[in-house]
């Protein structure tokens, strides 16, 4: 989950069936990562064992100076300032502030990202990432305005992702396909309502939001509060827009979701 720090006191495959003629993907492994997850979960271990292990006090001040969101940046003149307002509406999701942070974004991460990946592809999914991490930052900070917190940590993201699943991952009926879901049809938006299993899931993880927002203290947050808002406002983002970065077409063929089963 994302977390608000205080600021540092100082400073398919398709074959033919020939019997049939129908169209069935090839099998996926269970444990198969796509490579640009695995790149991703590696760079934020990375910068979490350099911030933890192989910095002092000032240099993990500095770190988050230049890497992390803080909506306080904004308040100012940006001409006035570095240029550090650029990136960190993307560097500050790379950032965690424990292990139990860590393992837990990682999880949903491998759980979500991985069908959203298959999808849309490395490149799409980088331009995912930057663009879901910045919406997901600015939704806190324009509910945040002027706060001095930190915002760190991959949630947001995880959110969007989750969102962006909605879309087309889950079946009319059951779960989240985990080998096939990223071939169904993507789902419209008040489609997507149509699909109990959204409305279940999105009920649910509304829910836990509110929760997390009364102060209802929820596991994955590590040592700072959790940003309801950047989970939500990532949630948003991926759910309404995630149109914009698939490239697979609405309409699938006939019956395709009966034969991914």
């Amino acid at each position: 989950m994302d977390q608000q720090r205080q600021p540092p006191q100082n400073g398919f495959e398709l074959r033919d069936d020939h019997d049939g003629g129908s169209l069935a993907p090839q099998r996926q492994p269970v444990f198969n990562l796509p490579p640009a997850l695995a790149v991703t979960i590696a760079l934020i271990a990375v910068l979490y064992a350099l911030e933890s292990l192989l910095l002092g006090p000032e240099g993990q001040s500095a770190m988050l100076f230049y890497l992390a969101f803080t909506p306080l940046r904004y308040v100012y003149p940006l001409t006035e300032q570095g240029l550090e307002w650029l990136w960190t509406p993307v560097t500050y999701s790379l950032l965690h502030g424990g292990m139990e942070h860590i393992l837990f974004n990682t999880l949903w991460l491998l759980a979500f990202g991985t069908p959203v990946v298959r999808r849309i592809g490395t490149i799409r999914y980088v331009l995912f990432w930057a663009t879901s991490a910045a919406a997901a930052a600015f939704f806190h900070a324009a509910l945040n305005w002027g706060d001095q917190t930190i915002l760190i940590g991959a949630s947001g993201v995880v959110s969007a992702l989750m969102g962006a699943a909605c879309r087309f991952a889950f079946p009319s009926r059951g779960g989240l396909n985990r080998l096939y879901g990223h071939l169904y049809p993507r789902q419209t938006i008040l489609g997507s309502f149509r699909n109990r299993t959204v409305v279940v899931f999105t009920a649910l993880w509304l829910l836990g939001n509110l929760l997390i927002a009364v102060g209802l203290p929820l596991v994955g947050g590590g040592e700072g509060a959790i940003a309801w808002d950047a989970h939500i406002g990532g949630f948003l983002f991926g759910f309404l827009l995630f149109g914009f970065f698939d490239p697979l077409p609405m309409r699938a063929w006939p019956d395709q979701e009966q034969r991914l089963r």
